[in-house]
């Protein structure tokens, strides 16, 4: 296993020399780079150093009952003002939006579980055999031997949970567990944590997984387990992307299936593709997301292409 110790105490000394820091959040935010850019920015405030938040999208709803947090638009910002730039998590799908514009004398991280990242930065902390990029900041956090409030811990846990799947998937190692541990020795309400982001789902939500089970089917041929959604779907439900986070998840769950995968139509005329299986099935659905010009883990990975979603007599087609 690679030691970014050398990596380590570079983000430390940037952080140390900075004024004011810009903290990159992916697109369609979840669990761990939310966890990780609130967990970073608590770690910046204490160091008595300036730092914001910037995606695409704004602060997932599920997620205001633990933060008063704001994720600032990209066109609302002014990168001229910030002396480090840390993308955090999925960062070609967050950090490229900003990376061309860049300032020279700005230096930039990024911070990632994801194989396939391709980005390039100052600093480069990528390890796929983390659990998630939480699990990372945790690391990085204990190395540097950084205050980590109950606050900081709560973020990190909800990362760690949502990657892992509430400690369900193959990712959870007894390393993870350990971290896990220590986290909530620091007072972390883990159940208000499952409760808040996980468990206590909308009636959109609900309405959307209903839809979205009702048209799933199984492939005997391949054991994949799958299942669409249109925007007439999403909006007849007035719910939006992010209660599609889970739902293949669930179906990867059901028995005499080897990977899920499920397509969701977006913004743009795109069409998102997410996949998940286990490691006792014996499927690396990171090649399939490859075959589409996507990519990630070998049991979570995600792809998108444009088009739209028409139903035939044979299943659905992209056209």
């Amino acid at each position: 296993m690679k030691s970014f110790s050398k990596e380590f105490k570079t983000l430390s000394y940037v952080i140390e020399k900075s004024s004011r820091i810009l903290l990159v959040a992916h697109s369609n935010p979840d669990g761990d780079t939310s966890g990780s850019v609130l967990a970073l920015k608590e770690h910046i405030r204490l160091a008595g150093k300036q730092a914001d938040i910037a995606c695409k999208d704004h602060l997932p709803d599920f997620l205001k009952p633990l933060t008063d947090e704001k994720f600032e638009k990209f066109e609302d910002i002014d990168i001229e003002n910030y002396d480090a730039i840390i993308g955090c998590d999925s960062v070609e799908r967050g950090f490229d939006e900003i990376a061309a514009s860049v300032p020279k004398n700005a230096v930039t991280a990024i911070l990632d579980h994801h194989p396939d990242i391709t980005i390039k930065a100052d600093v480069v902390i990528i390890d796929p055999k983390k659990s998630s990029v939480c699990e990372i900041v945790y690391d990085y956090l204990v190395f540097t031997e950084a205050k980590i409030n109950r606050l900081m811990a709560t973020f990190l846990i909800l990362g760690i949970l949502s990657d892992t799947g509430n400690f369900q998937h193959s990712n959870t190692t007894t390393r993870v567990m350990e971290v896990a541990s220590e986290l909530m020795k620091k007072g972390v309400s883990f159940s208000k944590i499952v409760e808040t982001a996980f468990s206590n789902k909308k009636i959109s939500t609900l309405k959307l997984w209903g839809i979205a089970f009702e048209k799933a089917k199984i492939n005997p041929k391949n054991g994949m387990i799958s299942t669409v959604l249109t925007k007439e779907d999403i909006e007849k439900c007035d719910a939006s992307s992010e209660d599609i986070g889970q739902i293949a998840s669930i179906l990867n769950t059901v028995p005499g299936t080897r990977f899920s995968l499920i397509l969701s139509e977006r913004d743009g005329g795109t069409i998102k593709g997410s996949l998940r299986s286990e490691e006792y099935k014996e499927v690396d659905v990171s090649k399939i997301a490859h075959l589409f010009g996507g990519g990630g883990h070998k049991l979570a990975s995600g792809f998108t292409v444009k088009g739209q979603i028409v139903e035939t007599t044979d299943g659905w087609k992209i056209v």
